[in-house]
C-alpha cells in the first residue's frame, strides 16, 4: 500500500470513529430528555390522581360550588389527553387556574380548611407541585444540553442526517408569570 491509501484509510477511520461517537452521544442526550420528560408526566399524573380526592372533600362542604368543581374536572381531563410539552404546558396552566379558583372557594369554608383529610391532601398536592417544578427544571436543562449538542460544530453536520432535531422546552404558562398576592 502506498502512503496516499494509508492516509485515506486513516481519515475514513477517524471519521467513522467520530460519527459513531457523535451518534452515541446524541442517543444518550436524547434518552436523557425522554427520561426527564417521563418524570414530568409521572408528577403530573400524581397530581391528577390527588385532585379527585381533593374535589370530593370540597364537595362535601361546598356542594353549591358545582361550576368550579366541574372546571377542575374538565381541566384535569384536558391534561390527561394532552400530548407533547406545549400541549401539556397549556393544559397544566388551565388546571392551575381551575385549582386556584377551587382554593378561593375553600377560603369561604373555614371548617373545610380545618378538616384533617383536606389538610393532608393539600400537603400532598403542595409537595407534588414542588416535584413538578423540579422535574420541569431538570427536563429543560436536558433539552438545553441536547439542543446545544445538535447545534454545535461538528456534531451539527451529522445530527440532521441521523434524524435528531431540536426538542421543545416546557414553558411556564402565562399565570405563572404573575406574582401571587398574599392578603391577611
Amino acid at each position: 500500500m502506498n502512503k496516499t491509501t494509508i492516509i485515506i484509510l486513516v481519515v475514513v477511520a477517524l471519521l467513522a470513529v467520530f460519527g459513531f461517537s457523535s451518534y452515541n452521544g446524541l442517543v444518550g442526550a436524547n434518552e436523557s430528555v425522554n427520561g426527564k420528560w417521563s418524570q414530568i408526566e409521572n408528577q403530573l399524573q400524581r397530581r391528577s390522581d390527588l385532585i379527585p380526592n381533593l374535589v370530593n372533600t370540597v364537595k362535601g362542604f361546598a356542594a353549591q360550588e358545582k361550576e368550579i368543581i366541574q372546571s377542575v374536572a374538565d381541566a384535569r381531563s384536558k391534561l390527561a389527553g394532552a400530548n407533547g410539552p406545549a400541549a401539556k404546558a397549556q393544559a397544566n396552566g388551565e388546571l392551575n387556574g381551575a385549582l386556584s379558583r377551587l382554593l378561593v372557594v375553600v377560603e369561604n369554608y373555614p371548617q373545610l380548611k380545618s378538616d384533617a383529610n383536606f389538610r393532608q391532601l393539600m400537603d400532598e398536592l403542595s409537595g407534588t407541585e414542588n416535584r413538578i417544578a423540579v422535574a420541569r427544571q431538570d427536563y429543560n436543562n436536558a433539552v438545553q444540553s441536547f439542543n446545544t449538542k445538535i447545534r454545535s460544530f461538528p456534531t451539527n453536520m451529522f445530527a440532521g442526517m441521523m434524524g435528531f432535531g431540536p426538542k421543545e422546552y416546557f414553558k411556564a404558562e402565562e399565570g405563572a408569570k404573575q406574582v401571587p398576592q398574599v392578603k391577611f
